[in-house]
């Protein structure tokens, strides 16, 4: 007879309760963008088997409008991989802020938790790793696989099947839905100086840039620029709890 599971600590308890509650809002959030997805899949010629193939192998959020936008323009596959790679570049940053909460996990889950790993499962994770002061790789898959991946692809297939029957979603609001769930989660990340002066400085840069280039480019310099700058903000004048996991406790003898 195999051994029942432990139940989990109440401070574990409680963060995932919370955890869900903050999950439930993107998941709504979720379907009413990757609805948006699909519609604009489909106007750009894609067949439901191609929305949401990329829906569920490149899973990239904004990089997905960009990419069927270029695609309904005429752009080279080369330039679609190239633009949508660069305008994913903030993802570098997320991975290496995860890197050292689940560096002791295998390869294969590291890998499944980069396929995953987008703005809104990021900012849920974190938000919750930081409660807890270590990782929780239960509150990840949730905020990866519940929170977006399931309801985003459900979505896609909803959109680029019955859309030719909705003649202009913005009429709904639905492209506000996931930006104002977005902000919600992100003023709960900004912790200390530095995350303050990287949301500033990129949210001012991104609206520049965009007016003046557009707005996948404002995106992708807002996205690189504003962290870069928030890393100039020294660390003892950040003052940042919560930046990665706690360090080991030194063996007895050893303190200084």
């Amino acid at each position: 007879m195999a051994e029942p599971t432990p139940a989990a600590p109440p401070e574990v308890d409680a963060s995932r309760r919370r955890l869900i509650t903050e999950a439930a809002g993107i998941v709504v959030s979720a379907v009413g963008f990757g609805f948006v997805y699909g519609l604009a899949a489909r106007d750009a010629g894609f067949s439901p088997v191609e929305a949401l193939a990329m829906s569920t192998l490149a899973f990239g959020g904004a990089a997905q409008f960009a990419a069927v936008g270029y695609v309904a323009g005429g752009l080279a596959w080369p330039g679609v991989v190239l633009l949508t790679a660069l305008l994913n570049g903030r993802h570098l940053l997320y991975s290496a802020a995860l890197a050292p909460w689940i560096r002791d996990r295998p390869f294969v889950e590291r890998a499944a938790a980069a396929h995953l790993l987008t703005d809104e499962s990021f900012a849920l994770t974190m938000a919750h790793f930081r409660r807890l002061g270590r990782a929780d790789m239960w509150g990840y898959w949730v905020a990866g696989i519940g929170a977006t991946f399931i309801p985003w692809n459900i979505a896609t297939l909803a959109g680029v099947m019955v859309g030719g029957s909705i003649p202009d979603p913005d009429q709904f609001g639905i492209d506000v839905i996931f930006p104002a769930a977005m902000i919600g989660l992100a003023v709960g990340l900004i912790s200390g100086r530095r995350e303050v002066v990287a949301a500033i400085s990129g949210a001012a840069i991104g609206v520049v840039v965009a007016l003046i280039a557009g707005p996948p480019i404002g995106i992708i310099a807002g996205g690189l620029i504003g962290p870069a700058i928030g890393l100039l903000v020294p660390a003892g004048a950040a003052a940042e709890p919560g930046d990665g996991p706690p360090a080991p406790p030194e063996p007895p003898g050893t303190g200084r």
